[in-house]
């Protein structure tokens, strides 16, 4: 996610110049403080602003009430500067639950907008956390997301948490301890490239190399499962269907070791009391016979 330049895309110049304001805001630090001299409203004025927005869609009332906020997202997403990710991001995804919030807000709920918004300005600003912290996503469930922004907290170093640290904290966020081991886990690990960036005597070690494999692929599996059960049932069916000498040979000649180092044509030839060349001839009539049978298997 790109933000635009805090300037441009979290509060338009021409509202900070009508408010007074004068000078650019190319930078956050300039933004920052421009929004910190935005007037804060009363609790009249913001009553009356709401009910202008709720009841006659005045977005000239919505604006007001979101110039007038926008220091409050700036304070939140200073507690998440420990992520890496940048302030001015952070603040314009928390600009975007702020807005949300202001549409939604009803003033006769009893509650000011400032305790109303931070729950949409926090949830839009782990969004961004989640999807942007590492390439990986780390948390999807709703316990994985509050463990992820709660464990950190609670560690104490870099060492791993203790089975009663664990413990602890499963029933402090009313989640399995299991959860908590296996987040600590996530955490704990960091991003690997797929691919070797350097030279291509790195690549064998990359895990490209290992995580794909040709054998999975659909066609290797069936070819795979096809030559099996030539292997076993189709030999076994084929070598059925010959009679006892020719059985015999084909399997002492090909069938005897792994190596492929079975009997010689003279050595059977002596065994039957017959010439080489007979034995030459029945093996390839047997062979011949045992093709047509396995060629049901194709």
């Amino acid at each position: 996610m790109k933000a635009a330049p805090a300037s441009t895309a979290m509060i338009p110049a021409s509202n900070i110049m009508a408010l007074g304001f004068s000078g650019a805001l190319g930078n956050i630090d300039a933004y920052i403080s421009a929004v910190n001299r935005l007037p804060m409203l009363t609790h009249e004025e913001e009553m009356s602003l709401a009910r202008r927005l709720r009841d006659d869609n005045d977005l000239g009332a919505a604006q007001k009430l979101v110039l007038s906020h926008l220091r409050l997202v700036v304070s939140i997403a200073r507690g998440y500067l420990g992520y890496g990710l940048p302030h001015a991001d952070l603040i314009q995804e928390g600009n975007i639950g702020l807005m949300k919030a202001v549409k939604r807000f009803d003033p006769d709920q009893g509650v000011r907008l400032v305790s109303y918004s931070m729950h949409w300005i926090k949830a839009e600003m782990h969004e961004y956390i989640l999807k942007n912290w590492r390439l990986v996503k780390v948390a999807t469930t709703k316990a994985q997301r509050k463990l992820f922004f709660n464990l950190r907290s609670h560690k104490t170093g870099l060492d791993s948490m203790t089975p009663d640290q664990v413990d602890a904290l499963a029933k402090t966020l009313n989640v399995k301890r299991e959860e908590v081991i296996e987040m600590e886990m996530r955490l704990s690990g960091r991003d690997i490239a797929l691919e070797a960036p350097t030279d291509d005597e790195d690549d064998k070690f990359a895990p490209i190399a290992y995580l794909s494999s040709d054998m999975q692929e659909p066609t290797k599996v069936l070819e795979s499962q096809h030559y099996d059960k030539l292997q076993t049932e189709g030999l076994s069916t084929a070598l059925g269907k010959l009679d006892p000498r020719s059985r015999r040979i084909v399997e002492a000649r090909w069938l005897a070791n792994d190596d492929g180092s079975g009997a010689t044509l003279h050595e059977l030839a002596d065994e039957f009391g017959v010439s080489a060349e007979r034995i030459r001839q029945i093996e390839a009539v047997a062979l011949k016979k045992m093709k047509g049978s396995l060629a049901a298997y194709a």
